[in-house]
């Protein structure tokens, strides 16, 4: 005989821990479905009897209809996506949660605008996937009013610009930023650069924002000049720093690490050596591998957690309806190295 510990209803992972199945078969049991066996049958109805466990009338009525599959959405270019360190952390935090939970991850690429456009109906026919993870959307993102529009449950990767009730997980961009920008008065440099992520995206603006307000907090006069747009690619920084040059920066904080390492190859080319004469610093701690021989000073977002909590909070809003709006902001820790000067 089970005693009930309730004080709060059971959920349907406990409800398996109680009858010793996964969450994915309790939930069969409950809504009448096969391929599970008479004994496991059994046991679970009988958790459920002496437990008194109510599925949510609501829940189950979505539970009824879904395909347990979730999918993903990465508005990028295909090769964007493989040459950014970034995707890879974040799909494995994703793929273990969803393995973890008994999900299939679908994942939807395209290259061009054309091939963005044919995505969109696959994505929200409906019963093909039970809900969808946006990632790494920019401003007024077409899909996010589409999902909405057709009551597609949905979790942003990043905080979106066009859904105040949206649900998202995000990291603290502008405080790290911040914290970079911080760090580097403090060491006294005097003219302190940015290469920016792309504008149009609200990391880009957000981190830009915590750059910003770290300069002026400080007495800092704003320099346009030492303020250059770059798009989250090596190749991008290694322009903006190109542009940067002339200006004569005497620290540089780069928006990502493959920005960093961009423009680490300029500032080289230049016959310039970091952090001599001049500081770098980067945001996300990945270390690509052109960064290999400069440890390098960077804030550290918890990337692989940001893609199992997208999962997490889609599960909750499948299971417990898409009221409240959910948002979880996770931390950022500025990581010091050598790359900034501190530890010459």
């Amino acid at each position: 005989m089970i005693t009930a510990e309730l004080t709060t209803p059971f959920t349907l992972e406990e409800i398996g821990r109680l009858a010793n199945a996964s969450r994915s078969t309790v939930s069969r049991v409950i809504n009448g479905q096969s391929g599970v066996s008479g004994e496991t049958r059994d046991r679970i109805l009988q958790v459920i009897a002496q437990t008194g466990y109510q599925p949510n009338a609501a829940a189950r009525s979505l539970a009824a209809r879904r395909s347990h599959v979730l999918g993903l959405v990465i508005p990028l270019a295909v090769h964007f996506l493989f040459a950014d360190p970034y995707f890879p952390r974040l799909i494995q935090g994703i793929s273990q949660a969803c393995n973890r939970h008994d999900y299939t991850l679908s994942l939807y690429l395209f290259q061009t605008a054309d091939e963005e456009r044919s995505i969109y109906p696959r994505v929200l026919r409906t019963g093909f996937v039970d809900g969808v993870i946006l990632s790494s959307t920019q401003l007024d993102d077409p899909l996010i009013p589409q999902l909405v529009e057709n009551q597609v449950p949905f979790v942003v990767v990043g905080r979106p610009s066009n859904a105040p009730k949206a649900h998202y997980v995000d990291v603290e961009n502008s405080e790290g930023a911040f914290a970079a920008a911080t760090h580097l008065v403090r060491l006294g440099y005097q003219r302190i650069a940015t290469i920016t992520g792309p504008l149009n995206a609200v990391a880009g603006m957000d981190r830009l924002e915590g750059y910003t307000r770290a300069l002026q907090e400080r007495g800092r006069e704003l320099d346009p000049t030492l303020i250059v747009s770059g798009d989250f690619t090596e190749a991008g920084g290694y322009t903006a720093m190109c542009q940067l040059l002339p200006h004569q920066p005497d620290a540089v904080f780069a928006a990502s690490d493959i920005m960093a390492a961009g423009a680490l190859r300029a500032i080289r080319e230049a016959g310039l050596t970091v952090p001599q004469d001049m500081a770098l610093v980067g945001y996300d701690d990945m270390n690509p591998a052109s960064l290999s021989d400069l440890p390098l000073t960077t804030v550290r977002q918890p990337i692989r957690q940001l893609g199992m909590q997208a999962v997490e909070m889609l599960i909750d809003v499948l299971r417990n309806g898409l009221t409240p709006p959910r948002r979880l902001i996770l931390p950022t820790d500025l990581v010091i190295r050598s790359s900034c000067g501190a530890m010459q």
